[in-house]
């Protein structure tokens, strides 16, 4: 089993309405570990929207393809997925 290897941290600092900021407080949702995984979760739902939209491009018979671009950040989500399920093991 190969050691842990800790990733860089960045600090955030977020300006909210007060209102907010006290629900979200008080539901525990300023915690890093709550912030961690929401932000995970919605980085999951853009990489599953953009592959449908692509699938949908693709179905419609589009001429347009994947950019580079596009093929590059798929293939770096890829493999930050599997170095994101690789660590938890």
């Amino acid at each position: 089993m190969s050691p842990k290897i800790a990733e860089p941290k960045v600090e955030i600092k977020l300006t909210l309405p007060d209102s907010v900021a006290r629900e979200a407080k008080e539901g525990g949702l300023l915690e890093s570990a709550s912030l961690e995984l929401l932000l995970r979760e919605e980085l999951r739902r853009r990489r599953i929207d953009r592959l449908f939209e692509a699938a949908d491009r693709l179905a419609h018979g589009s001429e347009s393809t994947l950019t580079r671009q596009e093929v590059e950040e798929e293939i770096r989500a890829v493999r930050s997925r599997r170095a994101d399920h690789a660590s938890r093991r």
